[in-house]
């Protein structure tokens, strides 16, 4: 760890602390410049005087560039004035900058998703000029006469174009940041059959080559295997996702071997050192072996194009490899930070990145921690298990080693009775040497499970409790996978009847892999989610793991005890209850932000937390997003919830139930409440999920009153006779089945009404629904909110539950009108995000939750 021997990880680390603090301290730029120049000639000066002091200054100077350099460095943004969004359609043209693939949907059309770049925009006559990137997605129903959409093909087609939303909820993935990061900054979608292809073509013909190679490889890929294999095979080999489904990322999420379906780190470092064996193997100089190994990986890089991730891992093999080159000791640290300061000048933003740091913090617990750690205790004995029969050679090591050596020669001997001199010491050092490095494999798996804790619960809240044995299988069948998946992928251009031995054996390691996967990762021990770490969890953690870097190259006990410190701090973040951060005394009602939907969290004044809805996609929409895992979960592990007291679902519609299953599974409540409404085969699923999880059913109607953790919840409606007022209601809407419930606390209460319409509503008028706050039916529906219920309920408060621009047209502007006409200050998820209110009992106010983007 001195600095001498890792000098571009100590630069790196000053020039990372560098970006941290000009990211959160802004100073003009002309103090760091001057700064700057101050400091380096005090280096100069103390170079030859004082050469510890010079080194400091050193950092100090790459500390101040970093600052300057996160401060000034402004990403190019594309500009959007003449970018029509407010959901009209217009015609389009542009050409592809990146390929899709096609993909069955569920409601058997095909879909296909591209990256196009606009040249023109028709709209309502007028020629705009525009290069704007969009992501498209292309609908058709025959999946037979539908292609690909290639490279630099220049297309016309009829669209609305939208921006790109995210949902503005404490904890929500800033998926409009992730888009621009990719240069897009518009979404769209159109039929295949309007789509209209133009003569020319647009791009650089090196993408252009790239792009039909990696298409080639895609295809031959999907020749060597069947599906699903195929699928799987794209992700693992070349970083394709388009063929895999929810269900099985969501397995090798929960069994922590996820890092299996992105080419990252682990897949380049297989790659690159089965490549340098093969080579030396054939007597190829080591020179040249190294030369042509680097450039094979530069390659690969180019061809997934995956961006930084794999482009880490390249250059981090190319410093080590080049370190060999030049005779210097390859160190693992150094090739760490001499890839990272190349990542954070290119592109600081990087550092704060999850992807950026989870690679880096891996690969460094396993140099600075695991292999520290191995040199000194198992690292000897693998040396020593080399030519058994070489006496001589036991004076040259360790006494116990020596000792170790000795003790196998006798048990040999005895074996030799059995199976020869020959055969019976070789045997012994094989067997024991695989033992160690089994051993070897299960420390190194362990120290990354418990020193991944911190980020994989702040990142993704997940505790991989089951990551370990399960990487135990599907690290060495990787190691198999990947090397013969790329010589069955050679040989295939080559040789189609060759390439089935090498594409057999991978078949049998993604095999293995899958179903090691699906074993556990359907297990519900597999499945640990816990909220965002509080801060003091987060700095023990940290400390933890700084202070095992350094304590691990001691001997005896210290060692031992700062391994365990980390071990201590992954079982609190992933074990210990947490306490969610809730306003004491007062009744909450936070209005989610989900969309077009429904989903509202209520924390009584005594901390009891209770989830109304939870949001859900219509079946039309084509998307894989869960409501349930991908936006309320998030919002509330970001509040340290773990587990929630009671759920409702008001009524069996798809944006209110469709992330309730997600919900269940991460929080387990003790109830899961229901209006006295018919059962429908949509919630059957549901239903079985609650029996899965022996949650309790308890069905709620109109008049029926308990208390909630200090407040008062009287249940409006439905009515237990709702079929025989409306017979035909079973066949038709279920808004009416909508549970309606009034919570009260002091003098104030909040009436939430789910998406119950008129017809409800009078029938609401006679149970007294006067309520502070109103969470408005139906999303803002002229169907809701009359004025005999307005004038009835009297708010001082609305909330509306709505998605932006959506296709229904909600809120109507009837509807607004008539909130403003009762003088009720009204707050709309899609403008607004998530909006909380407190009600103390006296009065209520409210508060829109900031974001950071």
């Amino acid at each position: 760890m001195r600095a001498q021997r890792q000098p571009m990880l100590w630069a790196a680390l000053a020039f990372a602390c560098g970006l941290f603090t000009g990211q959160f301290m802004w100073r003009p730029p002309l103090w760091w410049v001057v700064a700057a120049v101050m400091f380096t000639l005090s280096a100069a000066y103390f170079l030859r005087r004082r050469i510890y002091l010079a080194i400091g200054l050193g950092w100090a100077v790459l500390f101040l560039f970093g600052a300057l350099t996160i401060q000034v460095h402004k990403p190019a943004s594309a500009d959007l004035s003449a970018l029509p969004t407010d959901g009209h359609e217009v015609i389009v043209t542009a050409h592809v900058i990146k390929e899709g693939l096609s993909r069955g949907e569920a409601s058997g059309e095909t879909s296909q998703r591209i990256d196009v770049e606009t040249e023109q925009i028709l709209d309502e006559g007028q020629k705009r000029g525009a290069r704007v990137g969009v992501r498209l997605s292309v609908y058709g129903k025959d999946a037979r006469t539908i292609r690909a959409f290639r490279y630099g093909e220049r297309v016309q087609f009829p669209a609305k174009l939208e921006m790109p939303r995210n949902y503005r909820n404490p904890g929500a993935f800033d998926y409009a940041g992730y888009l621009a990061d990719n240069g897009i900054q518009a979404l769209a979608s159109t039929k295949y059959d309007e789509i209209t292809v133009l003569r020319g073509f647009s791009g650089n013909r090196a993408e252009y080559w790239r792009a039909r190679i990696y298409r080639s490889i895609i295809e031959k890929i999907h020749t060597l295997w069947p599906q699903p294999e195929a699928g799987l095979m794209d992700a693992v080999v070349i970083g394709e996702q388009a063929f895999l489904n929810r269900p099985t990322r969501a397995n090798f999420q929960r069994s922590g071997t996820y890092h299996v379906l992105v080419v990252s780190g682990m897949n380049v470092t297989i790659l690159a050192f089965a490549t340098f064996w093969f080579l030396r193997r054939i007597h190829v100089g080591e020179i040249a072996a190294i030369a042509i190994t680097v450039a094979l990986m530069m390659a690969y890089a180019i061809l997934t194009d995956l961006g930084a991730p794999i482009w880490r891992a390249t250059l981090m093999v190319a410093v080590y490899f080049g370190a060999r080159l030049f005779y210097r000791g390859r160190s693992a640290l150094n090739a760490i930070g001499a890839a990272a300061l190349a990542i954070m000048i290119f592109d600081p933003k990087a550092l704060f990145g999850a992807s950026f740091q989870l690679t880096f913090l891996c690969v460094w617990l396993v140099a600075a921690i695991g292999i520290p750690m191995l040199s000194r205790t198992t690292q000897p004995y693998v040396r020593g298990l080399r030519s058994l029969d070489v006496k001589r050679y036991d004076a040259y090591l360790a006494p116990r080693v020596a000792q170790l050596r000795l003790d196998l020669r006798m048990i040999a001997g005895r074996l030799a009775r059995f199976a020869g001199k020959k055969m019976s010491l070789p045997a012994m050092g094989w067997a024991f040497r695989f033992a160690l490095r089994a051993c070897e494999l299960i420390a190194v798996s362990a120290i990354l499970q418990i020193g991944l804790a911190l980020p994989m619960a702040y990142y993704f809240h997940r505790a991989a409790v089951m990551s370990l044995p399960a990487n135990l299988f599907v690290i060495p069948l990787l190691e198999l996978l990947m090397p013969a998946a790329i010589a069955a992928l050679m040989l295939g251009y080559l040789w189609m009847g060759l390439a089935k031995i090498p594409a057999l054996v991978a078949g049998y390691a993604l095999d293995g892999i899958l179903g090691t996967v699906h074993r556990i990762g359907e297990s519900r021990l597999a499945d640990v989610r816990v909220p965002t770490p509080a801060v003091a969890m987060i700095v023990v953690a940290a400390v933890a793991i700084a202070l095992a870097m350094v304590c691990v190259r001691r001997y005896g006990w210290l060692a031992f005890a700062s391994i365990g410190a980390v071990a201590a701090s992954a079982f609190w973040i992933s074990a210990s209850p947490q306490h969610a951060k809730v306003h004491e005394g007062a009744l909450e009602v936070t209005a989610i932000d989900v969309g077009q939907g429904d989903s509202l969290l209520v924390v009584t004044p005594q901390g009891r937390s209770l989830l109304v809805d939870a949001g859900g996609l219509p079946g039309w929409v084509h998307s894989e997003l869960d409501m349930g895992e991908d936006v309320v979960s998030p919002y509330l592990w970001s509040r340290g919830f773990s587990q929630l007291d009671y759920v409702a679902l008001t009524h069996a519609h798809a944006d209110h139930m469709g992330g309730m299953a997600a919900v269940l599974e991460n929080f387990h409540p003790r109830e899961l409440w229901l209006g006295v409404n018919p059962h429908t085969s949509e919630m059957q699923p549901l239903l079985d999920e609650a029996q899965r999880l022996n949650i309790p059913i308890k069905l709620y109607g109109t008049g029926e009153e308990f208390g909630l953790g200090g407040a008062q919840v009287r249940v409006l409606a439905p009515s237990v006779n709702i079929q025989e007022r409306d017979p035909g209601l079973k066949n038709s809407r279920r808004n009416e089945e909508s549970l309606v419930m009034k919570i009260s606390y002091g003098n104030t209460s909040a009436l939430l009404e789910g998406d119950a319409e008129r017809a409800t509503e009078n029938e609401l008028v006679k149970e007294n629904p006067q309520a502070d706050l109103l969470k408005v039916g139906h999303h803002g529906s002229n169907t809701s909110t009359t004025p005999e219920f307005l004038a009835a309920v009297h708010p001082r408060l609305a909330v509306i539950s709505v998605g932006q621009r959506n296709v229904y047209g909600h809120p109507r502007p009837q509807v607004l009108e008539r909130l403003a006409e009762a003088k009720a200050g009204t707050y709309r998820t899609d403008m607004d995000g998530a909006v909380s209110f407190y009600l103390d009992g006296r009065d209520v106010t409210a508060k829109v939750v900031d974001i950071p983007y």
